[in-house]
Order: structure tokens, then sequence, then C-alpha cells
């Protein structure tokens, strides 16, 4: 067996480029921190990635969602108490945005094989307050998006697509975040694309674009929401209308329309991002290659334990690798402390109902989830990022064979 890992083989990478480098110097070097060309760029080749009109970068996934249950509640006129539908399995962002615009989250069940919402499971949970959907696209990996579309239409509600973990990926074709009304992203550390801090939400929609942008920027009236809109004016022939519709802008620079947040991106990070972007094809190959290799050095062990699974028509993006324990003689936490111990980080599978402050707020209910409280029980991901070689992950095989090959009385005692 291979000797300890000198270091820790995480859930995440991250690797600054020399364009990266070079673009955040220009930002520099501009003496300009907010929203600005980099920002601008970054958000329309997004959006272009996505096959979508508009992409509104923020400081996060998780603000990209509450501007997004925001905007819909101002248009479709939701009230407190109205529902929404959210996986049983997710990050606690997902739910908790939902809660704190004074809605209440249904949860449905997952598919045992994808970890995503289960379309079969949905329907039972609909009632007549009931105002929409919100898929979360898990761990690289997009939902089954044509059910979920087909009884969205039939029941009238909206779709919120979660993709803060998936990215440039498609199902049957489409992207991801070209599905729903509004959909969002997230480029916080360790996810796909790295910003350090950051999000986007992202729509076809021009009122709903126009709303986001307004919300992300306290509320502002959407004639000013960034330091160049007052400069219009500059590239008009008419010189009266220039006049005319400069002096509009001073009158209502501040000016606001409804209550917003202060839930800005800075150019630092838009150009981080647009600089990662130019790899993105790359870094997909990569964390997909790497999923297919740690699949095919761990089915020696598929009766023990769940590998990823997806179907032909689907794209994973592998923002992590998902294993869940099948063989009832294996305790998670064996397994899980033993690679640990030995430099493999590892991380839960986002349990959500067991969550203390969920238990506070909801109750025991965990049994009512069959699936996501099998999950929770055995589940667990590791990495399989673009910064992995063959070193690693030969290494991670062998720490599973090695914990495989020990009887329980030793995987007790390690």
């Amino acid at each position: 067996m291979r000797r300890r890992w000198p270091h820790q083989i995480g859930v995440g990478h991250l690797e600054i480029t020399p364009l990266q480098k070079r673009y955040v110097m220009d930002v520099l070097d501009s003496n300009r921190l907010s929203y600005g060309p980099y920002t601008s760029k970054f958000e329309k080749k997004f959006a272009e990635a996505h096959r979508v009109k508009y992409a509104i970068m923020c400081n996060s996934g998780t603000s990209a969602l509450r501007v997004a249950v925001t905007c819909l509640k101002e248009t479709e006129n939701w009230h407190e108490g109205d529902e929404v539908l959210v996986p049983a399995i997710t990050f606690v962002a997902t739910s908790n945005v939902v809660i704190g615009h004074g809605l209440r989250p249904v949860f449905v069940d997952v598919d045992p094989r994808t970890y995503n919402i289960d379309p079969e499971q949905i329907e039972k949970q609909i009632t007549p307050r009931t105002r929409a959907i919100m898929p979360v696209h898990l761990f690289g990996q997009p939902c089954e998006m044509d059910p979920i579309l087909k009884l969205a239409q039939k029941h009238g509600l909206k779709v919120i697509e979660d993709s803060c973990e998936t990215m440039f990926v498609r199902y049957k074709g489409r992207a991801v975040g070209s599905f729903g009304d509004i959909a969002c992203f997230s480029t916080y550390v360790a996810h796909i694309l790295t910003t350090g801090v950051g999000g986007l939400a992202v729509t076809d929609s021009d009122e709903y674009a126009v709303i986001l942008k307004s919300l992300m920027n306290h509320g502002r009236d959407s004639i000013y929401l960034n330091i160049d809109d007052d400069r219009r004016e500059d590239k008009r022939e008419d010189k009266r209308e220039d006049k005319s519709y400069f002096f509009k802008v001073v009158e209502r620079r501040f000016r606001f329309v409804r209550l917003g947040y202060s839930f800005r991106a800075t150019e630092m990070e838009g150009s981080l991002g647009l600089g990662m972007l130019e790899l993105k094809d790359q870094i997909i190959e990569a964390r997909q290659r790497n999923a297919c290799y740690l699949t095919e050095g761990l089915s020696a062990f598929a009766d023990r334990i769940q590998l990823p699974w997806h179907p032909d028509y689907v794209e994973h993006a592998y923002m992590m690798y998902p294993i869940v324990i099948k063989d009832p003689t294996v305790r998670k936490q064996e397994l899980v402390n033993f690679l640990e111990e030995n430099n493999i980080e590892t991380r839960d599978m986002l349990p959500l109902l067991n969550q203390p402050i969920y238990i506070q707020l909801f109750g025991c209910i965990e049994d009512r989830y069959p699936v996501a409280k099998w999950i929770n029980n055995c589940g667990f991901y590791i990495g399989c990022h673009q910064g992995l070689g063959h070193g690693e992950l030969d290494y991670m095989i062998d720490k599973f064979r090695e914990f495989f090959s020990m009887s329980t009385d030793q995987r007790v005692n390690t």
C-alpha cells in the first residue's frame, strides 16, 4: 500500500492563471473596483455559454438565489406562507432563502441514483399555495428537467434553477440555467469556476433582468446602476437629447424603487471570472476524465459503494465525486475517518433535514424522505477536480482498497 500522501487531497482546487493575474493588475492599474468592463464582459460571455440572454453578477450564489426569489415574489404577487418546492438533499442556502422571504419550503425526496429532486415525487407535494419549483443541479449533474417543466406548466408554477454546483454542461443538448424563469450560479472558492466570492443570476426575461440588477444594487432606479450610466449621452448624436437624458439621470441617481440589497461584486471578481472562463472546456474535461478514472478504479467495490451515475443524455460537470455506502456492514464514519486520516478530504452529501436548525423549525421529518435519509446516513463525497493527477487518484483508489481489505475489528480500531 502507498504511504500517506504528503498533503491533503482536497475536494476543491484553485490555481490563479497568468491571464487572471494580468486582468487583475489591469483592474488595479485602472483605479476602478466598482462594476466595470471586466464584469460586464464576464456576464456577457457567461450568458452566451449557457444560451441565455442575461447574466447578472453578484457577490454569491446565495445572493443570486435571494434576488431570484425576491424578483418573482414581486412580479407574481406571492404572499407570506406561499410554498416553494425544494429537494430534501441540497445545500442549506437553497431552502434558507425561501424561509427568509416568509415563504414555506416544501421538501421533495430525491432520486436514489442521481441524488437530484425526484420528478415522480413532485406532484404529490403540490398544493393550492405552491408557487414555484426550485430544482437543484447537485454535484455537477443536471436534473431531469423535462418532467419538471411539464409539471410546472401544468400547475402554473415558476421554476428557479439552483445551479450553483453545476455549469457548462447540458441536459438533452440544452445548457443548465436555460430552463427556468431564473437560474443561479456560484463562483465561490472550490466551485467549478472560482472568483473567490461571487455568483450570477441568469434569465431570458427583459423584465426580470432589470429587477434582478436593481435588487442587487439596493433597489435603485434602473436608470443608474453603475457609474457609467450617466455617460451614455456621449454616444448620442442629438446633443439636446443628450442634455435632457443627462439631467434625467442626475435627477434619479439617488432614487430607490424597491427594497433591495447590497449584493454587488467588484471588478476584481469579474476579472478573475473572465480569465478563468477561457479555461472552462479544459476544466470540465479534466473533471470528467478524473471521475471516469476513479469510477474505473473503484468499480471493484461497486457492490459495497454506489458510484456516480448519469443517463447518456446528461452531461456531468463533477464538481465533486459523490459516494453512498451500500454495504450494511460498513459504517460511513469509519470509512470517512480512515480517508481523512490518510489526507483525503471528505464532505457529507449536503444533509438538510437533519440539521439542528431544521429540526428546530420543522421537527423530526427525516423519516418521510427515505432516500434523503439513506444519503444523509451513508453518503459523502471526495474530490475529482482538475488539479488532481494520476498519482493522487491512484492513491485514493488504493486507500479504498486498503480499507475494504480490513476486517470489521481492524476498521473500528483504525
